[in-house]
């Protein structure tokens, strides 16, 4: 009686640990993805002015969207940013822009060329500058490469 209980608890223990490095493996693809900053072109910075269409204030990362005229057209730029608990430790809230304000924009543009890209900060109407929102540590920033 008392082996079986052993090679049981032994056992349990075995499918405990398989389901846990299962897990791990599956999760960590998921987790580089989502950290990656390849899509956006850090070597380019883009200065944007135009009026904010939607803020979508919500995780992972909040999202904006400003309405450019280029030429006379409006074009919308879709823009990410940081999460909401990095947002405001870099003095964002909630109301800090609202649809129809006039922003400029700073921020990395996508490699693919699409409108938008990644927000570093804003400039809002009266000189006031928020941001870093791009969620790019400055400890991995190279000096002279944005």
């Amino acid at each position: 009686m008392r082996t079986i209980e052993i090679f049981s608890c032994a056992r349990a223990r075995a499918v405990k640990s398989i389901f846990a490095a299962l897990l791990v493996l599956a999760v960590v693809p998921v987790a580089d993805a989502h950290h990656s900053f390849a899509m956006f072109d850090l070597s380019k910075t883009v200065t944007l002015k135009g009026t904010l269409k939607e803020l979508q204030w919500t995780n992972p990362h909040v999202w904006i969207k400003i309405e450019v005229l280029e030429k006379g057209a409006p074009v919308d730029y879709d823009f990410e940013c940081a999460a909401i608990a990095v947002l405001k430790r870099a003095g964002w809230t909630r109301d800090s822009v609202k649809p129809g304000d006039v922003i400029t924009l700073v921020g990395h543009p996508y490699r693919d060329g699409r409108p938008g890209g990644s927000v570093d900060y804003l400039i809002l109407a009266d000189g006031r500058q928020i941001g870093s929102g791009d969620a790019i540590p400055g400890a991995i920033r190279v000096p002279g490469v944005q």
